[in-house]
């Protein structure tokens, strides 16, 4: 039973802050089913205290010392306590059954490691982040040294192999050594199979992967994660104390904050088991690990693709192009966490950086660039083909605008548009007047054809449009006298 003070906050973490029904049950210490009830109630109504009688009253002696005894099932209590009289029902026995059973918790050891024994990894999921205009959701890897509880850290938004070995590979790097042995869950990055009772099957690239590294793969039984108990609490310390209430800002910026964090707060914290800074520990521990080996994994996933008659290839709903000759064909395709790379055979044909945003096209301009030459080419042969048909001698004429060291095709592609401005028999002519000139270029042929689409009919018999007595003017001659005489001197 709730108090109206409790009643109130429900409310108000419900109706002010957004919180759904689980939310505010963690938040307030209740059960779920609880909130969900009062969050139905329009209001506030506090019930009668004091306990109801019931028909299982006079039988719950008994039932307690039956299950002190031995842990019998609601349905053995209920078909004892039948023996004795009980005529209730089933429901309210096993609910009180549950109340009253003494817990028997699991008992489980202390596991105790060397210093650079033993690593444990796996995999926690947070909500999800923006990445570009797209929604993904948020995993993150987490290593934890047994002995000295370093912890390494990083946020993804796949849990494919390639990031998986990734983050292997960058943990070791930020400790500076390799453990001797790593313990995993049965994920598939790790274990194809683990029949109940036999020995798992271990993915091959992951057994490969451990070889380079100088690592041995330990696997946890199935559905026993208390054996990788440091790794579990490291989990669960990364959401409480890093995750929770913590603005997500976009995915590229995520990881810098967990690098962060690492340096300023887990690492160099005091560790409840051991007292001391993991950090700190590190060192002794590191004369224990296996050093790094000189080379490092090529941690790339190698599929089967085929390119589209687009020349795209398709992953995670993303497009990216390749040579367009290369249209339709079967090709082999590389991821890695930041780029994935298009082998024909063994030869490297395409490169892009790797989007995790959803449904976008990446194209390269050099891959689309032999296709529009081939176009280019085709049009080209399209064009001297038309100018060809103009003339008989177009083709004398495209010799002689060879010799003159101009550029051909350029002048061809002028004339055969000219032809779609005049006649065909204009060009022709044109041509031929052409070759009387010798003028070889598409600006004489221009020339040519605008003069002959100026040329006026010949003038035709003058015709009088005036009345005859405006036509008999008689005009006297002018006096020429009049510049024979002195010109006067100024004074």
């Amino acid at each position: 039973m709730i108090d109206y003070e409790l009643y109130a906050r429900i409310k108000y973490y419900h109706d002010h802050k957004g919180l759904t029904p689980a939310q505010i049950a963690a938040e307030l210490q209740l059960d779920r089913r609880t909130v969900s009830r009062w969050l139905q109630e329009k209001q506030f109504c506090q019930r009668k205290s004091g306990p109801r009688s019931s028909k299982l009253d006079p039988f719950k002696d008994s039932i307690v010392r039956m299950l002190e005894a031995h842990p019998y099932t609601a349905v053995q209590v209920l078909r004892s306590i039948r023996e004795q009289g009980y005529t209730g029902g089933y429901s309210i026995l096993k609910e009180y059954i549950g109340k009253v059973r003494p817990r028997r918790a699991k008992a489980f050891l202390t596991l105790a490691f060397a210093p650079g024994e033993c690593a444990q990894v796996d995999w926690g999921s947070y909500g999800s982040i923006q990445v570009g205009s797209s929604r993904r959701k948020l995993s993150f890897f987490v290593m934890v040294l047994c002995y000295s509880r370093m912890m390494y850290l990083e946020f993804t938004v796949s849990q494919s192999m390639e990031h998986f070995l990734a983050c292997h590979q960058n943990a070791f790097d930020a400790f500076g050594a390799v453990p001797r042995k790593i313990m995993v869950d049965n994920l598939k990055c790790a274990v194809l199979k683990h029949p109940l009772g036999q020995k798992p099957l271990l993915n091959p690239k992951y057994i490969d992967f451990a070889k380079h590294w100088g690592f041995e793969i330990s696997v946890c039984g199935v559905r026993k994660p208390h054996e990788k108990g440091r790794v579990e609490n490291a989990i669960g310390y990364v959401k409480k104390n890093f995750l929770a209430g913590l603005e997500l800002p976009d995915y590229r910026a995520i990881n810098h904050f967990a690098q962060d964090w690492l340096r300023s707060t887990a690492n160099v914290r005091i560790h409840a088991q051991t007292g001391k800074k993991p950090v700190d520990m590190l060192e002794e521990e590191k004369k224990h690990l296996l050093p790094l080996p000189v080379n490092t994994y090529d941690i790339g996933v190698i599929t089967q693709t085929r390119a589209s008659s687009q020349f795209r290839i398709t992953l995670e709903s993303n497009r990216y192009s390749v040579p367009a000759r290369y249209a339709g064909q079967p090709l082999t395709l590389k991821t890695y966490p930041d780029r994935l790379c298009v082998y024909d055979g063994n030869t490297l044909v395409a490169r892009h950086v790797r989007s995790f945003d959803k449904k976008q096209d990446f194209e390269d301009p050099d891959h689309v660039q032999e296709l529009l030459v081939q176009r280019k080419a085709a049009r080209d042969q399209q064009i001297f083909a038309r100018f060809l048909a103009l003339s008989p001698r177009a083709q004398d004429y495209y010799f002689e605008l060879e010799k003159k060291r101009l550029n051909a095709r350029h002048h061809v592609q002028k004339i055969v548009a000219l032809s779609e401005i005049y006649s065909l028999e204009a060009v022709a002519r044109a041509m031929d007047d052409a070759f009387t000139y010798s003028a070889f270029s598409c600006e004489y042929i221009a020339n040519i054809l605008e003069q002959r689409s100026r040329i006026m009919p010949a003038p035709g018999a003058l015709h009088l449009t005036r009345r005859k007595d405006l036509l008999d003017i008689e005009v006297k001659e002018p006096d020429l006298s009049i510049y024979d005489k002195p010109k006067e001197k100024k004074t």
